[in-house]
């Protein structure tokens, strides 16, 4: 991994300038970037990335990419930002287990699998509650899910 980001700060000037390469104003979410920006860090074809730098196009849900670029683009508390031109609107939310159960909890998705097309389904759920900035809940309801002590049907109104 330390090879491609070499790599692409060579070619690029930074990650910041590979990953806005491969964003248009017109894309609904940050997902040509993603593309761009992975096929960009493996370039070579000789790292073997795996888990670190998973391809999106094969449906992957890219949780540590899209945290990466919710830490980048907003700012706030938790986020530190400095990724100004990428609006916080494109961001995709990102997907583990515990986010899984919340967006089941909340009938954004039915989908068993935790991976991309469910990471999207999820970010249109909180899209329309917060157009603006779908991921703006992650971090509070994410910690949320891990409590395995809580009822969350219950908790949150369902049961």
């Amino acid at each position: 991994m330390l090879k491609g980001i070499k790599q692409v700060a060579e070619e690029h000037g930074s990650l910041y300038s590979c990953f806005l390469k491969g964003v248009s104003k017109d894309d609904d979410t940050v997902f040509p970037g993603l593309v761009y920006f992975v096929r960009n860090l493996t370039a070579d074809g000789k790292q073997k990335t795996g888990h670190l730098v998973p391809d999106p196009q094969r449906g992957s849900a890219c949780k540590r990419l899209n945290l990466f670029l919710r830490w980048m683009v907003r700012k706030d508390r938790v986020d530190p930002g400095g990724w100004e031109e990428v609006p916080a609107s494109k961001l995709i939310i990102p997907l583990d287990t515990h986010m899984h159960r919340i967006g089941c909890i909340f009938g954004f998705t039915e989908r068993k699998q935790a991976d991309l097309r469910t990471a999207m389904e999820i970010t249109e759920g909180f899209r329309d509650i917060r157009p603006e900035d779908p991921v703006r809940y992650d971090f509070a309801l994410t910690r949320l899910g891990i409590r395995d002590d809580l009822d969350l049907y219950q908790e949150l109104g369902k049961g």
